[in-house]
């Protein structure tokens, strides 16, 4: 894989540059040493991963993603002194479109080096796998039941977090469909996203848990490294199958168990990221009657998942995250004004 390295202190390129030296099948291609450099770097010789640091002397982080994944997308893994005393700036770049972040390691830490590959060899399966269409289950039929809320799920990858935060920070307190969010996010920044979400909007947001059950009014983001499903008794689980997949959290694996085991139409929206993740759970949901949504292309950070459902039609409708706060409103509403159906 090509990777660059931009804006981190000439001490931290020595370390990334000798922890990257490990694994042969890594190239390193450039080195830029402030925003605008590696703005137009990218625009000339984009790597496969670029190696970014927060602190930007020219341009902050967060600006500089936006123009790079404009520009000339790429996959972005932010490498930070102590990214936990900067976790708001964290989730902004991400929400622009980094996929990961990771502390540089001190020299001899080696399990802070180790882990830093982990992350980029994790990005490269995700970079590989982004052209690779995943085939999914079959729908199974269920009896209809009763009394159950409106479900609605989002799956979203890189820049999602700002897409989500403009989505359920538009939905009214008393907003009364259950919310489950699935963002390729390592586990670790879970709670801090679940956090961060729930400040900038008016629902309450929480992790996941094996055993929670769909609460309306509620929003509830997928919480580790595996895949999180919904199980025929309507309770949530985890499980590492598929273990080759290399999106984790898999929106595919997800938006699959609840086609199978939820009963009742409702609403599936994909939103802005790299690769295919998504599109064929999106395309079963479709297929059993589900209001589906796909973000527009103008409003994506990267435009992989979206454009991927839509190409398989199975988008009902395409719009921005304004727009897709309004449809859910709609849609609940005329739910509700109708019979209660299950």
């Amino acid at each position: 894989m090509r990777i660059a390295i931009a804006n981190t202190p000439p001490s931290a390129v020595v370390t990334l540059r000798m922890i990257l030296s490990r694994a042969p099948h890594h190239v390193l291609s450039w080195v830029a040493k402030n925003a605008a450099e590696a703005v137009r770097m990218c625009a000339q010789d984009k790597p496969d991963l670029l190696l970014m640091g927060l602190l930007m002397p020219v341009a902050d982080a967060t600006a500089c993603t936006l123009r790079i994944m404009k520009m000339s997308p790429c996959a972005i893994l932010v490498v930070a002194v102590d990214y936990e005393r900067q976790i708001s700036e964290v989730f902004e770049v991400m929400g622009a479109g980094a996929l990961d972040v990771v502390n540089v390691p001190l020299p001899g830490n080696e399990l802070g080096a180790h882990e830093l590959l982990r992350k980029v060899e994790a990005i490269g399966k995700r970079v590989a796998a982004s052209v690779t269409a995943r085939k999914g289950n079959s729908i199974q039929k269920i009896a209809k039941e009763t009394r159950l809320p409106v479900l609605v799920v989002i799956g979203a990858s890189t820049g999602g977090p700002n897409a989500i935060v403009t989505i359920l920070s538009s939905l009214p307190k008393d907003f009364p469909a259950a919310i489950f969010v699935v963002q390729h996010v390592d586990q670790q920044f879970a709670d801090g996203i679940a956090r961060w979400l729930g400040q900038n909007c008016q629902l309450p947001v929480d992790i996941a848990r094996t055993g929670d059950r769909p609460l309306p009014g509620h929003v509830f983001l997928a919480s580790t490294n595996d895949h999180m499903v919904l199980t025929a008794e309507r309770t949530i689980a985890y499980t590492v199958e598929p273990v080759a997949y290399p999106y984790r959290p898999s929106v595919d694996v997800f938006f699959e168990s609840v086609a199978q085991n939820w009963p009742q139409p409702s609403v599936a929206v994909l939103l802005t990221g790299m690769g295919r993740d998504g599109a064929s759970g999106l395309l079963k949901l479709y297929n059993a009657n589900w209001l589906t949504i796909a973000q527009d292309k103008d409003s994506c950070a990267v435009y992989g998942m979206p454009k991927a459902a839509i190409e398989l039609s199975a988008a009902k409708k395409i719009l921005p995250p304004t727009g897709i706060a309004e449809e859910l409103m709609t849609f609940v509403k005329s739910q509700l004004s109708g019979p209660m159906r299950g």
